[in-house]
């Protein structure tokens, strides 16, 4: 079975920074996407950030950009996302998915599809 291993949660104050992971296991990045969701207590899960590994294309929901990176490394099978000058509101537990399809949509954020991989959870907790 395909199996997302996500990792790099905890605990940080407003404006620090926590680097999340996604290691992949029986299951190459190489001819797909990788994405980001995040759902927060009594919100919808959201997508954050996704990449076209095969062209290197990177999207970003509006209220990440420029504070998040998202990349990969395939010779490690890993997907990062790189959250800077985090805010209390970027507070939830952060998931990663393969198997989707992103594309960049006219509100300078992004189209996806439902992932066919999950990941389990990591919790991203950002204090005011």
């Amino acid at each position: 079975d395909v199996q997302l291993q996500a990792s790099g949660g905890g605990l940080v104050q407003a404006g620090g920074s926590l680097r999340l992971s996604c290691v992949a296991s029986r299951f190459t990045f190489d001819d797909h996407a990788i994405g980001w969701f995040r759902q927060a207590p009594g919100k919808e899960r959201e997508g954050v950030s996704c990449i076209s590994v095969p062209d290197g294309r990177t999207y970003y929901e509006t209220s990440v950009k420029g504070r998040f990176t998202i990349s990969n490394d395939n010779a490690m099978n890993t997907v990062y996302l790189q959250m800077n000058s985090l805010k209390p509101e970027d507070t939830a537990v952060y998931y990663c998915a393969a198997d989707l399809w992103c594309r960049e949509s006219p509100s300078g954020s992004y189209y996806y599809t439902e992932p066919g991989y999950w990941g389990q959870g990591t919790q991203v907790t950002v204090s005011s």
